[in-house]
């Protein structure tokens, strides 16, 4: 089984362990890499060898946000291509339609219960090697407001 790269940036630490624990209850194979803010975020890409299958960006972190760090993303041809996931506690239209014109491939509101996540995520790792669309169309109603 090859192992597949999920990278996460984001400033609220139980937010993010919850991710990344919930990440792992759904395939061992996953590793998620975590950013404190955008800037770590691009730095860790940098850094690794193998392209992540997907970029879940919080909006709001500190030092470049999530907003720069997918403008930066998309900016970049190494990069540019990777799907990215804006993901906020802010359920704003203006929030939705900024994430889409910037390149983002679906919003969501970070979801309060562990099992809803598992949940959205799950649906993701399974599509991982078959593209994003359908399970993000699936979730759409319960979770996403989608662009594809």
């Amino acid at each position: 089984m090859s192992q597949k790269i999920i990278l996460l940036a984001d400033d609220d630490k139980d937010d993010a362990e919850m991710f990344c624990e919930a990440w792992a209850d759904i395939d061992e194979s996953i590793v998620c890499h975590c950013a404190e803010n955008g800037d770590e975020a691009l730095k860790i890409l940098q850094s690794q060898d193998k392209i992540p299958e997907v970029v879940f960006l919080d909006l709001n972190m500190p030092i470049m946000n999530g907003w720069e760090c997918l403008k930066q993303l998309k900016l970049d041809d190494r990069y540019k291509e990777i799907p990215v996931i804006m993901i906020s506690t802010s359920s704003y239209k203006n929030d939705m339609d900024a994430a889409a014109n910037l390149g983002a491939v679906c919003y969501f509101v970070k979801p309060n219960n562990f099992n809803d996540l598992k949940q959205v995520l799950r649906s993701i790792a399974l599509n991982l090697d078959n593209g994003l669309k359908e399970p993000i169309s699936d979730l759409e109603n319960k979770y996403l407001h989608i662009f594809l």
